[in-house]
């Protein structure tokens, strides 16, 4: 993976102060690589501590998921992810408080909420969090730099639908969903404006910095 990948791990740096934990923020659609993305970022940092939180260990049993229906794209939107546990687990001990955290409040594996013990961060650590709408209110204060991954519906679609092993009346259902939810984010957030960094990663293993204005996701 090279592209712009050495410039954005040098502005993580040096937007992440380096006398206390700091955050920095994955974000993206299902399907724009967040994952590897941040799992890359982590591989390269190697002058202090990283740890990689993922979001979707924060998810909602099914029966709160799917409670406005199965395929409600508002359902997803407001209801896939417990915040409350996100942020008093994990980013508010990460951030302001004693470092304590908790890396999970769900088992995708088994579908059953958790309580893990907690873990105590370096002092030092940069927490690379990534998931989708980390952008949103209730979140963004929390970042000390972000990075929006910029990806067209109809590329993080094939994807999705490559990865999950999906096809006919299955994708066009999952998207309709997801999609939907997207829009909602985006009309809520503008995600590409509020980051610190828009990164078109169209083409995986090439990340490119572009505008706020060039994102697909503004169009």
């Amino acid at each position: 993976m090279d592209g712009d990948f050495p410039a954005i791990v040098d502005g993580v740096l040096a937007a992440a102060p380096a006398d206390r934990r700091a955050l920095v923020a994955i974000d993206g659609v299902g399907g724009s690589g967040k994952t590897t993305f941040a799992a890359e970022l982590a591989r390269r940092i190697t002058t202090r501590p990283v740890l990689v939180l993922h979001v979707d260990d924060f998810f909602n049993p099914a029966e709160v998921r799917h409670a406005r229906g199965r395929h409600s794209a508002e359902g997803f939107w407001l209801d896939s992810y417990n915040y409350s546990a996100l942020r008093s687990w994990a980013l508010e001990p990460l951030s302001s408080g004693d470092g304590r955290y908790r890396s999970s409040s769900f088992d995708r594996r088994t579908g059953r909420t958790v309580e893990p013990e907690a873990r105590l961060a370096p002092l030092d650590a940069l927490v690379v969090v990534e998931g989708t709408f980390l952008h949103r209110n209730e979140l963004v204060s929390f970042w000390d730099h972000s990075i929006y991954l910029d990806v067209p519906f109809e590329e993080t679609e094939r994807r999705m639908a490559e990865r999950d092993g999906l096809s006919g009346d299955a994708v066009h259902e999952l998207m309709r969903r997801y999609t939907g939810a997207q829009r909602l984010y985006f009309a809520s957030a503008r995600p590409w404006e509020r980051a610190s960094v828009v990164v078109d990663n169209h083409e995986l293993g090439r990340p490119r910095t572009i505008s706020p204005a060039s994102a697909s996701a503004a169009h």
